[in-house]
């Protein structure tokens, strides 16, 4: 076996990589051990004598196959848990996440026409105010009103 540390080195300078990148095709070893000037190196790299392997990356599986898992509840017990409740989900997203579907769930009964703009405005006040837990509460609410109001 042949010595091409030089041409290794100068090859990964052309190539622009490190020079454990650096493949030199091993039917033309004696042919590129044989060349010492930049010129020869740059034209076994044309004829694809020299190559640069390419980068090796951090492969994403196992990462994809974790999320995968936490997307239906796997792997987020007890013990994986390091924050607070309301430091893995703030009070305030808590809150908006609630709020945002409850009015949505109001301007749908609204424009359907399950209640009027006056009911509305009264059910939207209440939500504003907090007194709904979830969706289901108001809509419960609400049907107890409508039942009242006819």
């Amino acid at each position: 076996m042949s010595d091409l540390a030089n041409q290794r080195r100068v090859a990964a300078s052309i190539l622009k990589c490190g020079i454990n990148r650096v493949w030199f095709d091993p039917e033309r070893q004696a042919d590129i051990e044989d060349a010492i000037s930049r010129d020869s190196l740059r034209e076994f790299i044309e004829e694809g004598a020299i190559k640069a392997h390419p980068v090796k990356g951090n492969s994403r599986g196992r990462a994809r196959e974790r999320m995968a898992k936490r997307a239906y509840g796997h792997r987020r017990g007890a013990g994986r848990r390091k924050g607070a409740a309301g430091a893995r989900d703030p009070g305030k997203k808590v809150w908006m996440r609630k709020i945002r579907a409850q009015r949505r769930a109001l301007r749908e009964m609204r424009d359907e026409g399950v209640i009027d703009r006056g009911l509305y405005r009264l059910m939207y006040r209440r939500a504003s105010g907090g007194q709904f837990r979830s969706v289901a509460h108001l809509t419960a609410h609400v049907e107890t009103m409508a039942g009242r109001a006819r």
